[in-house]
C-alpha cells in the first residue's frame, strides 16, 4: 500500500488561506465593504456575532506569517486576493493601496522560496455588486474579468498560475440557495444562475489570464457520492446529487456541456440563463490544473418529501471532526480515481487545494498545542493521495487547510483548522504539533528525491 512518502518527485507541498478569513483591516487603505462584512453585521447570521473585522490581522502581521511558512518548508502558498481591496465598488480603477499590499506579500513569499498561488474569488464579493444582483446578475461575470485583468497586470510578472474561483458550488448553495452564508439569499433552485454566472466569470477570467501567458486553475469542492443502499431509487438520487454538486462544475469546463439536471426540472439552459456561446466561453480556455478541495464523501438516499430529488444520509461508524464532518480518507482516492475514469484525457493534472480538519485544540500550560487527531487525519489523506497516484492519477501538489486558525464563515471562531494556533485576543501564533509533523514530512519527502 503506498504511503505519503511515495508521492512523486517534484510534488509541491503547501498551505491554503483566504483573505476574509485572515486579513482583517476591513476599513483600511481604501478597501470597500464585501458581502461578508454586511452579512456578518446582521444579528443571528454568524455564531457569537463574530466578524472578519480583525480575525488573524494578517494584513499587518503578514511578515510573521510568511516566516512561519518559510520555516514550514512549503513550496506553495495558496492565498486569495480580496476583490474589495482592489476595486472597492467592484468596478472602476484599481485601488493602488490594495494592489500594493499583495505586491509586498508576493515579493516576500518569493524571497522566502515560496510560490504564491492566488485565488481571485474566495466568496468576498464587493457589496456594491451584490446590490446590483451579485452572481445572479450576468454582468458580474464581466466585472470579474475586469478585476482579474487589474490584478494579473500588477502581479502576473511574478505569479505564474492563478485560481479563478473557490468552490462555486458551495457559494451558490450556501450563499444563494440556503442563506447560510453571505449574501444570505434563500432561493433554492432559483439560485442556479449564480452557478452559471460564476462559471461564465471563470471562462472570461481564464481568457484574460491566458492572454497574459498565465496558467489557469479553478478550485472545486468535490465529493464522491455514494447511494445509501442498493435500491435503484437511492442510486437515481445519488446520480442527481452528483450532477449538481460535482458535474455541473466539471463537465462544463472539461467537456463543454452541463450534465443532465432534469431531476431538478431544469433544461439545458438552466431556466433561461445560459445563452448561446456561454459554454464555449466556459470551456474554451481549458485548465492547466484542476484544484480539488476534499473533506468527505456524501451518502445520498431517495427523497423523503417533495422538493429536491435526493436526501442526504448520514455516514455511519466513522470518526468525526470537531465540526461533525465524517473522516473518510479513502474517499479522496475514490474521488480522484473517479475523476480520472470519468474524464480521461480531458482531465488536467490535479492539485489538492484544500484538505484539513477542525479540532478542538488549545494551548497547554507548557505552551504546546498537541493535536494528534489532525496529524492522523492528514496522514490518512496523504496516504490516500499516494494511493491515487499509484493508480495513475496525475497529482502534482497538496495544500492543507489551513496555515492559521481563522474565521470559519458562519461558524465564526468556533472551529480551528490551522497548523498554527491563533489567540484571537492577543494575535499570538503558536505552531501546533501538526505543524512540526508537516514540516518533518516535507523535509523527509524531499530527502528521498534523487539529486
Amino acid at each position: 500500500m503506498p504511503n505519503r512518502l511515495d508521492l512523486p518527485a517534484g510534488f509541491r507541498w503547501g498551505v491554503s488561506t483566504a483573505a476574509y478569513q485572515i486579513e482583517g483591516a476591513v476599513d483600511e487603505d481604501g478597501r470597500g465593504p464585501s458581502i461578508w462584512d454586511v452579512f456578518a453585521a446582521r444579528p443571528g447570521t454568524v455564531r457569537d456575532g463574530d466578524t472578519g473585522a480583525v480575525t488573524c490581522d494578517h494584513y499587518h502581521r503578514w511578515p510573521e506569517d510568511v516566516a512561519l511558512m518559510q520555516d514550514l518548508g512549503i513550496d506553495t502558498y495558496r492565498l486569495s486576493v480580496a476583490w474589495p481591496r482592489i476595486q472597492p465598488h467592484g468596478t472602476g480603477p484599481a485601488n493602488p493601496a490594495g494592489l500594493a499590499f499583495y505586491d509586498r506579500l508576493v515579493d516576500a513569499l518569493l524571497a522566502a522560496g515560496i510560490t504564491p498561488l492566488p485565488t481571485l474569488f474566495h466568496w468576498d464579493l464587493p457589496q456594491a455588486l451584490e446590490d446590483d444582483g451579485g452572481w445572479l446578475n450576468r454582468d458580474t461575470a464581466y466585472r470579474f474579468a475586469e478585476y482579474t485583468a487589474a490584478v494579473a497586470d500588477r502581479l502576473g510578472d511574478r505569479v505564474p498560475a492563478w485560481i479563478t474561483l473557490n468552490e462555486p458550488f458551495v457559494h451558490m448553495v450556501y450563499g444563494y440557495a440556503l442563506g447560510i452564508h453571505a449574501p444570505g439569499r434563500t432561493l433554492m433552485l432559483d439560485a442556479l444562475p449564480a452557478a452559471h454566472h460564476q462559471l461564465l466569470g471563470h471562462g472570461l477570467a481564464a481568457a484574460v489570464l491566458r492572454e497574459r501567458g498565465l496558467d489557469v486553475m479553478i478550485a472545486n469542492n468535490l465529493t464522491p457520492v455514494r447511494p445509501a443502499t442498493d435500491d435503484p431509487a437511492d442510486a437515481a438520487a445519488a446520480t442527481a446529487y452528483d450532477a449538481l454538486h460535482n458535474r455541473l462544475f466539471t463537465d462544463s469546463i472539461l467537456l463543454g456541456r452541463y450534465p443532465d439536471l432534469s431531476a431538478y426540472g431544469m433544461t439545458e439552459d438552466l431556466g433561461g440563463c445560459v445563452r448561446p456561446g456561454d459554454l464555449a466561453l466556459i470551456a474554451g480556455p481549458g485548465l492547466d490544473a484542476l484544484g480539488v478541495n476534499y473533506y468527505n464523501p456524501t451518502r445520498i438516499a431517495a427523497p423523503t418529501e417533495p422538493g429536491l430529488p435526493f436526501t442526504e444520509a448520514e455516514i455511519e461508524d466513522v470518526p468525526r471532526t470537531a465540526f461533525g464532518w465524517p473522516v473518510v480518507p479513502d474517499g479522496l482516492r475514490e474521488l480522484l480515481v473517479g475523476l480520472r475514469d470519468r474524464y480521461g484525457a480531458t482531465l488536467p493534472p490535479i492539485t489538492i487545494t484544500e484538505n484539513g480538519c477542525s479540532v478542538a485544540d488549545e494551548v497547554h500550560p507548557d505552551g504546546t498545542v498537541p493535536d494528534p487527531d489532525r496529524i492522523t487525519y492528514l496522514a490518512g489523506h496523504l496516504d490516500a493521495l499516494a494511493a491515487a497516484a499509484a493508480e495513475g492519477v496525475d497529482v502534482r501538489g497538496y495544500c492543507t487547510w489551513s496555515l492559521l486558525d481563522n474565521y470559519e464563515w458562519a461558524e465564526g471562531f468556533s472551529q480551528r483548522f490551522g497548523l498554527v494556533h491563533v489567540d484571537f485576543a492577543t494575535q499570538k501564533r503558536t505552531p501546533k504539533a501538526s505543524y512540526g509533523w508537516y514540516r518533518d514530512l516535507i523535509a523527509t519527502h524531499r530527502s528521498q528525491i534523487p539529486r
